[in-house]
């Protein structure tokens, strides 16, 4: 079984995301986000978010889980960003379950992500990608605020599980930059990493001039 693509799901969640969004600045983020995470009829539904972050993401995100009925969680850092996130959300109307701490404790209940966002300016995205537990369906991965990357593919497989299968990565100028991967379907078996002998991996970010280290 493996994640199937509804337009008429996705068509639904965008309209009503341009509704809810109209007064964001730059809310074609959340826009597109909303209409993919319907579109693949996402159950379980992933964000990170901190202190000052946009919200708008989060709508449509809350609005996608109306339509697929199935859960919108949020990974913040500490209680003082999840009582703006709260009061944030609130004010127009919207919720979803928020999970406080590091990544590796907020993923622990997270089983079968299938539609993750996280923030590229907050510097745990990477350990974020590398503890989550993605579903057997497979899963849409999305690092917003990306700025212009380039060798969007070679990013993803610097910071995913090695036995993880990208079907397609993508960069598209939207927002700030939006970097999206599908990880493929699981064989069988299950979310358990293989632990053998790690190894140091280096990405040049031309645009920025920044090298990344990650290890796998």
């Amino acid at each position: 079984m493996k994640l199937v693509w509804s337009p008429e799901t996705a068509s639904n969640a965008y309209i009503e995301t341009v509704k809810s969004c109209k007064l964001f600045k730059q809310s074609s983020v959340a826009e597109l986000v909303s209409a993919m995470a319907a579109g693949w009829d996402a159950k379980l539904i992933v964000e990170t978010w901190s202190r000052g972050g946009a919200i708008s993401t989060s709508i449509g995100l809350s609005i996608a889980r109306k339509h697929t009925k199935g859960r919108h969680v949020c990974i913040v850092p500490d209680e003082d960003s999840k009582s703006e996130y709260v009061e944030s959300m609130t004010r127009y109307g919207h919720s979803a379950e928020i999970t406080v701490g590091e990544p590796e404790e907020a993923m622990e209940g997270l089983q079968g992500i299938d539609f993750l966002v996280v923030d590229s300016r907050v510097k745990e995205f990477a350990r974020i990608l590398r503890v989550a537990k993605l579903g057997h369906r497979g899963a849409v991965l999305i690092c917003k605020n990306a700025g212009s990357r380039v060798a969007s593919d070679f990013m993803w497989r610097c910071m995913l599980d090695r036995e993880l299968r990208i079907v397609r990565s993508v960069f598209l100028p939207v927002g700030e930059g939006l970097d999206m991967a599908h990880v493929g379907a699981r064989d069988g078996g299950g979310s358990a990493r293989r632990y053998g002998e790690s190894r140091w991996i280096k990405y040049f970010d031309r645009e920025s001039g920044e090298e990344f280290v990650f290890r796998k």
